[in-house]
Formats: structure tokens, sequence, C-alpha cells
């Protein structure tokens, strides 16, 4: 009786707890802005996962930290004016050198992502004029505060990038679909492959530079990564698993924001812990059913 009523009571403080988190307007902020950047990244991340290149958010990442590094000691209020344009540009010289037969995908997202981090990271300890050095390039690669800190209109642009990416992706589904699984098919019934790569490659650099703020650009691998690798634990087709992979990283940057605020954890690595768990039950739940 007694342990009924103290869940009883704990589960109160809890939402008590919550309704004063909510009543700000940041803490609004941060929850829009993680369910919008989950569900981009969701989506394109089953096409990357299958066509082998996975890791190019990673590499698009470090080169978003090389080019906020080159805003920050700039001084530029609004770095989007230079992170976004620097970014889709990576993201196109990562597509063409891919294709080079000299240098392959996985070569090229090495060593333009490297580069990028370790020229970033020159540029701030050298010139950077804040007094808290080691607190922003760690709030840079983790994603630990920034989120937290986001105007209102940040949000309306991030809104705004979101609905253009979901958008791009329901337009060219059948043409994405067809890019995925097979290309050389692909061009020999008509379809401009090489310009749909380059659209998948440009809405990615948008939604690396979108989850910049959420968890950092060391972690944003991961909301790209384990939706998909989670919903093929448990469906087949190409379509449920991207609807699945939708719904799984909505819930997972959800869950994530909220244990965070309650358990003062950062926000970027608690999502992906999140998310880490959900995959361990993805893939116990496709073990029971007899998937590999």
């Amino acid at each position: 009786m007694s342990e009924s009523l103290f869940d009883a009571s704990d589960g109160e403080q809890m939402m008590d707890k919550l309704s004063l988190y909510f009543a700000y307007p940041f803490v609004r902020y941060c929850v829009m802005v993680g369910v919008m950047i989950a569900l981009c990244s969701s989506l394109l991340g089953v096409t990357l996962v299958l066509k082998r290149y996975s890791f190019i958010g990673d590499g698009l990442s470090h080169v978003a930290f090389g080019v906020m590094s080159v805003a920050a000691v700039l001084n530029l209020s609004n770095n989007m004016i230079i992170v976004l344009p620097g970014t889709i540009l990576a993201a196109v010289l990562l597509l063409k050198t891919g294709q080079n037969a000299k240098i392959k995908g996985d070569a090229a997202i090495a060593m333009i992502s490297v580069g990028a981090l370790a020229f970033g990271y020159l540029i701030m300890n050298k010139f950077s004029t804040s007094s808290n050095l080691s607190g922003d390039v760690c709030s840079t690669l983790f994603g630990s505060t920034s989120i937290l800190t986001l105007t209102s209109r940040e949000v309306i642009i991030c809104a705004i990038l979101s609905f253009i990416v979901v958008v791009v992706f329901v337009l060219f589904y059948n043409k994405i679909f067809a890019v995925t699984f097979d290309e050389t098919f692909a061009r020999s019934v008509g379809t401009k492959a090489d310009a749909y790569n380059l659209l998948i490659a440009v809405v990615i650099a948008v939604i690396i530079v979108l989850a910049m703020n959420l968890v950092g650009s060391l972690l944003i691998s991961a909301l790209v990564i384990f939706p998909a690798l989670s919903s093929m634990r448990i469906f087949k087709t190409f379509k449920s698993v991207t609807v699945f992979s939708a719904i799984f990283s909505v819930v997972c940057a959800f869950l994530g924001i909220i244990i965070s605020m309650l358990a003062g954890t950062p926000v970027g690595s608690t999502i992906v812990a999140t998310d880490i768990v959900a995959f361990g039950i993805c893939s116990l739940i496709g073990t029971l059913k007899g998937g590999r």
C-alpha cells in the first residue's frame, strides 16, 4: 500500500516538474526542434544506410563544425548564413569525390571530415575571443547547451527547412527509392541518378546543419543510423522501414529530451542513449520474429 502511494506521489511530482519546465518557452522550442530534426534525419537515413553511405552524416557534421568555427571567429550573429552553404558545398564535393575511382567514398569522407574538424579547432584555438574556449568546443561537438538557447526566429527557420525536407522526400519518393536500390537500372530507364544523388546530398547537408544544435557534430550520425537500423530489424519493405524509422526517431527524440530534463543530463547524449536502448529492443523483437 505504502509503495503504491509512494509511486503515485513520484508520478505526480514528475508531472509537476514537467509542467513547470514546459512553462518556459525555451523548453517548448527545444522539444519542437528536436522532433522536427528527428523526423527529417530519419527519412533519408534509410537511403544512406542501404547505399552504404551512412557515414556521410558524420563527415558533413565535421565540416559544419569547421565552417561554424570560421563563423564564430568572424563574429557572425547568424552563422546559418555561412554554415548552410558551406556544408552543402562539402556534400557536393563528397558526392563527386566519392565517385572518383582513385578516391573511394569512405576515404573521401574520412579525408574531408578529419581535415575540417582539425581546421575548425585550429581556427577556434588561434583566433577565438571567447573566455571559455573549451566550453564552446564541447557545446558544439556534443550539443549540450545550444539547443536550450534557441530563439523563436531559429525555431521558425528550422520549421521551414524541415517542411522543405519532408516535401522534397514525399515528392521524389519513387525516384529516391529507385536510386537507392538499383542505381544502374534507374539510369537505364532514363532516371537522372546523378541529379537525385545530388538532391539527397543537399538535403542531408540541411539536416546536418539543423541537427548541430540538437546533438552536436559528433553525435549526428546516431540520428541518421539508429532509426534506420532499428526499423530494418523488424520490417522488410522500404516503405514500412521508412515509416517506422520516422516514428521511432520522433519518439526517441521526445523521450530523450524529457529524460534529460528530469535527470539533468545533456540533451544530445540522452537522445542518443535512448536510440541505443530502443535499438536493442527492436533487435530483440526482430530475433523473436525470426529475423536476422
